[in-house]
């Protein structure tokens, strides 16, 4: 063979399509503007919002909280403007959506209108860019309802300085609830609100190829999926939880975004069978039924109208008490729902899931660690079910029976739920996090010194 022909041979190889890898950082940003919830003022540094033990307040207002002076004098450059005016209404607390919208006028009334913050090389946003959908927001009588509440209490907090009049209000309102992210701790509990300029190019989907993850108040944007390049205007995160059917997804995303999903999860048919449906009554099938159709569509076995009856009962308890459990949860209502599902509800059902995960993280919170395993097992079941392969709940949840399972000297299964929990976190959180880095890595070594493990 001579050297064209070998040149030739080798120009018609395939060339190998160089991919970015899942877990790769994308985005990192800090915010525009932030804001701690009250909840957690006395347990988080306002300006980092890390978690301390020994937290010092604010000399003047007595409200803000701080881990150190470092954060202190930051965190001045925004709390001064602020500062006087929480000291007047003491010991009344500004409400969340109020202190957020003083920021924002503060904000761009002090140079923030100009801020540009950059997505891509020569791409950027400014406050001016995002939506607002005014006219949306004008027809929706809820928060009309809660931005009147808001400009009461926010003319009363502006007191003798000049504040937005009710239109331009309405224009912050609207930015701040359409682009606003939960900024979340590393187990992903919402410690408070930020409005990030150039995230807010991401849009949904419900079957999201990437995720947002905070490290403090610095948003990070990871992939969930490997990819052929970095093309921004294809990455999608998910705005909500999508353990949810399809059509409260699009409720959810409607009453809060003003649009209807179109991804593939939400056009392709669902089983709403499996979501929604009783347990058939035939114990050697367990499948899932549709109470209108009243058989069992795996067995042929029949339901009775006393068994759906019972059926529509206990799913109205349950959506009942999951209504009044939004803000506490209190495990023996749990408890009580789990008791009745069994046996009535598909072991998948989508509210039988919701009061698994309350049970479940109620048992921890009162070290109730015994139900816990049990509740956090059958949970792990089905969470692999609901969410994707790769999904940070999953991730922690795992994690999270890895410790109990630890507590209880259970090494080999402890082991293994911790493979999962850093195969998953790996790619959600990165090694490099601290929730790796303080609460996986640990775990590793405990096992490889029980166990004598070489590689986790």
């Amino acid at each position: 063979m001579d050297s064209n022909e070998e040149n030739r041979s080798d120009s018609k190889m395939p060339v190998k399509k160089e991919y970015i890898p899942l877990g790769t950082t994308i985005h990192e940003e800090q915010p525009f503007v932030y804001v701690l919830s009250s909840k957690f003022r006395t347990e988080c540094c306002d300006f980092c919002f890390k978690k301390w033990a020994q937290l010092s307040k604010c000399s003047a207002c007595k409200y803000v909280y701080y881990c150190g002076k470092a954060c202190q004098k930051q965190g001045w450059m925004v709390h001064k403007y602020e500062c006087h005016n929480l000291k007047k209404i003491a010991p009344r607390i500004l409400p969340d959506a109020a202190r957020m919208l003083f920021r924002i006028h503060k904000k761009t009334q002090t140079g923030g209108a100009a801020c540009k913050t950059c997505y891509t090389k020569g791409q950027y946003r400014m406050w001016k860019d995002l939506m607002s959908h005014y006219p949306e927001l004008k027809k929706d009588a809820r928060r009309m309802e809660h931005l009147s509440s808001l400009y009461a209490v926010l003319t009363e907090f502006f007191q003798e300085e000049l504040g937005p009049n009710f239109v331009e209000m309405m224009e912050l309102y609207g930015r701040m609830c359409i682009n606003s992210f939960n900024i979340c701790n590393q187990e992903l509990q919402s410690l408070g609100t930020g409005i990030y300029l150039g995230a807010s190019i991401f849009d949904h989907s419900c079957h999201p190829n990437a995720l947002a993850i905070f490290e403090g108040t610095t948003l990070i944007i990871r992939t969930l999926y490997a990819l052929p390049e970095v093309d921004l205007s294809k990455i999608r995160i998910s705005y909500i939880d999508v353990l949810a059917s399809t059509e409260e997804r699009q409720k959810e995303l409607l009453d809060a975004y003003y649009f209807l999903c179109d991804c593939p999860k939400c056009l392709l048919a669902e089983d709403r069978t499996e979501l929604f449906g009783a347990q058939c009554q035939n114990t050697a099938c367990k499948s899932a039924v549709c109470c209108e159709k009243a058989k069992c569509d795996k067995c042929g076995k029949e339901l009775t109208q006393k068994f759906i009856n019972e059926f529509r009962s206990v799913v109205e308890l349950t959506e009942n008490h999951l209504a009044t459990m939004k803000d506490m949860t209190c495990l023996d209502v749990c408890k009580i729902c789990l008791k009745k599902h069994k046996g009535v509800l598909y072991k998948h059902h989508l509210r039988h899931i919701k009061t698994l995960d309350l049970a479940f993280e109620a048992s921890i919170d009162l070290g109730k660690f015994d139900d816990a395993l049990q509740y956090g097992l059958e949970l792990a079941e089905c969470y692999e079910k609901r969410y994707p392969t790769i999904h940070p709940l999953t991730g922690l949840l795992h994690l999270k029976l890895a410790k109990l399972l630890m507590n209880e000297r259970k090494v080999r299964e402890c082991v293994r739920h911790l493979r999962q929990a850093s195969d998953i976190l790996k790619v959600t959180h990165s090694s490099t996090s601290s929730l790796y880095k303080t609460e996986v890595f640990p775990l590793i070594q405990q096992c490889k010194l029980m166990n004598g493990i070489k590689r986790t």
